[in-house]
């Protein structure tokens, strides 16, 4: 299907959200924070992740640009905060490419399903570039 960029931001997502809203005057962007997620039974949401931004896109110039907060008290290093998100509807495809990647690389997330996916994973290949990969859209 597709491959969209992925931009990871420490807590000012939103603020980067509007910025590039006004910027390509794009459509207002849907924000999905972490407190609007269903709640995981064996883990408690830190009240400062609530209002972060857990997914958002906005498509910019016929391109998909997606953006999330990291979640409180993880490193991020501005530059290296953006990912490539693999999204295909064919899951042995999926599951195929995914493995070929992370060949010399460091898995980060297996492929499992998750909420909004029934596959999803992330690795850094071995070149050191971010991957996400997701099943449908």
């Amino acid at each position: 299907m597709s491959i969209n960029v992925y931009m990871v931001f420490d807590g000012d997502a939103k603020d980067a959200i509007k910025f590039y809203e006004e910027v390509f005057e794009t459509d207002e962007a849907e924000v999905m924070t972490f407190g609007e997620a269903p709640p995981h039974p064996e883990y408690t949401l830190p009240e400062e992740a609530k209002q972060r931004v857990m997914h958002a896109r906005l498509n910019i110039n016929g391109s998909n640009v997606m953006f999330s907060d990291t979640f409180p008290g993880s490193d991020l290093r501005k530059g290296d905060n953006i990912t490539l998100a693999v999204v295909l509807d064919d899951a042995e495809k999926l599951k195929t490419q995914f493995n070929k990647l992370s060949e010399g690389g460091t898995v980060q997330m297996e492929l499992q399903e998750t909420f909004w996916s029934k596959l999803y994973g992330q690795l850094i290949d071995r070149f050191g570039i971010s991957w996400q990969f997701n099943l449908g859209e």
